[in-house]
């Protein structure tokens, strides 16, 4: 009898995990309005609030999962929750774990350090002046430093020609970063959504 009981927990298991497969392509107002699988719906809304790092409807969307599932979903979702809100605080080493326990492949070392540059440019909210003040310190930092590096590139290519003053020469050097940063954005697009395409096909 409780083999057959655990045979059935692992059958209604998949076919949740397949019904989120499905759910995926829905827009947040389908996913909201969704019934038979409420819990499923909810964990996605969830997880994408976890991409924007809005750490507060995280929270709110997994609470909402685990009281709508089934006791056999609940520690499955209640580890999702625990990788999702770890994301959306920017917590890489809390993500990691996280992710792991989730029986699934850990972040690389790139995008943990991506999330850790995010976390001190970008504190959680509820943080401390303190952390907020500091991460206001570094974007003015690294935007001196762009700008500083874009003026270089443009006197450099400006050289032969005569050279720019420094007025030109800041808008151009302006210009030029904001060339290599739409560039870096479209490129890292391109490339989670190929990420995503690979981890459906994967499932």
């Amino acid at each position: 009898m409780a083999k057959q009981r655990q045979q059935q927990m692992r059958v209604e298991q998949r076919g949740g995990m397949a019904a989120m497969q499905r759910l995926e392509t829905r827009s947040d107002e389908e996913l909201e309005a969704e019934t038979r699988y409420k819990s499923a719906a909810l964990a996605i809304l969830g997880a994408r609030a976890a991409e924007r790092y809005d750490a507060k409807a995280t929270r709110a969307y997994y609470q909402r999962a685990i009281a709508a599932a089934r006791p056999q979903e609940r520690l499955q979702l209640r580890r999702m929750a625990d990788a999702s809100i770890a994301l959306a605080e920017r917590r890489a080493g809390d993500l990691r774990d996280a992710v792991t326990r989730l029986g699934q492949a850990p972040p690389s070392n790139r995008q943990l350090l991506m999330l850790r540059l995010m976390g001190l440019l970008a504190p959680p909210p509820g943080a401390s002046l303190l952390l907020r003040v500091r991460g206001f310190a570094i974007v003015i930092a690294v935007v001196i430093l762009l700008l500083a590096i874009g003026l270089g590139i443009a006197e450099l290519v400006a050289l032969p020609f005569g050279g720019v003053g420094l007025g030109g020469g800041l808008l151009l050097g302006l210009a030029v970063v904001v060339v290599v940063l739409g560039v870096l954005a479209l490129w890292g697009r391109r490339r989670q959504a190929r990420a995503r395409a690979r981890a459906r096909a994967a499932a």
